[in-house]
């Protein structure tokens, strides 16, 4: 659901979107760590939040983080 997000902040479209490892923070909602495999060896983390069931929010592209490798450690950012 945040692949379009993505696309559309870094103005191009990635042929490969595969989530490998995520972790997830409890806030007024949910914030979702995901570093995601975008092809040619190259990984982006990503920073989704999911915001509590009542308020019926979409899920959003909070921030992200480029040129990572697959050994690049996921935190919080």
């Amino acid at each position: 659901k945040v692949k379009p997000q993505l696309e559309e902040k870094e103005g191009k479209t990635f042929d490969v979107f595969t989530a490998v490892e995520y972790k997830s923070q409890t806030v007024a909602g949910t914030n979702f760590f995901i570093k995601v495999y975008v092809g040619n060896d190259e990984f982006v983390h990503l920073r989704v939040f999911r915001s509590l069931p009542h308020e019926n929010k979409p899920l959003s592209l909070h921030s992200y983080q480029k040129s990572k490798a697959r050994h690049d450690e996921l935190t919080y950012f």
